[in-house]
């Protein structure tokens, strides 16, 4: 009976450090216009990326993974959204629109493409509920 006891106990105890367990950190890197091999950690001699080297050589590198898109705007909308190109709102680099509502929301002048709908469930949406601190740099 003791061993029966301290035997659940142990599973009580792995399973609840599972639960507990950290999450791992997220770090996602989208560049336009940067190919295969253009990095040090995927064998770029020439130009030196000690940084990112450092990032790939502590976490996962993927090396089977192409864009949602040939153009920036829809690639990082399939990316963010999950969703083929075929079915996410922006399918182009286009600025078409009357964007005036956007000044008047955020104080500021619209320049640039169009966002996405503000009910579309994003990557980092869903991340931050998971619990991580999420934001977005550059484009």
């Amino acid at each position: 009976m003791p061993h029966c006891l301290l035997r659940l106990f142990i599973s009580l105890l792995l399973a609840t450090a599972t639960l507990h367990a950290a999450q791992p950190n997220i770090i996602l890197i989208m560049a336009d216009d940067l190919g295969v091999g253009e990095l040090g950690c995927y064998g770029q001699k020439l130009i030196k990326t000690p940084r990112i080297d450092a990032l790939a050589g502590e976490g996962m590198r993927f090396t089977q993974f192409y864009s949602g898109s040939p153009l920036c705007a829809p690639s990082r909308c399939a990316l963010m959204t999950g969703k083929h190109t075929g079915h996410a709102f922006i399918r182009d680099n286009g600025e078409k629109g009357h964007w005036d509502w956007v000044e008047e929301k955020y104080d500021t002048k619209f320049s640039g493409q169009r966002p996405i709908p503000e009910k579309t469930v994003t990557l980092a949406e869903l991340l931050h509920d998971r619990g991580y601190a999420t934001a977005a740099f550059g484009k």
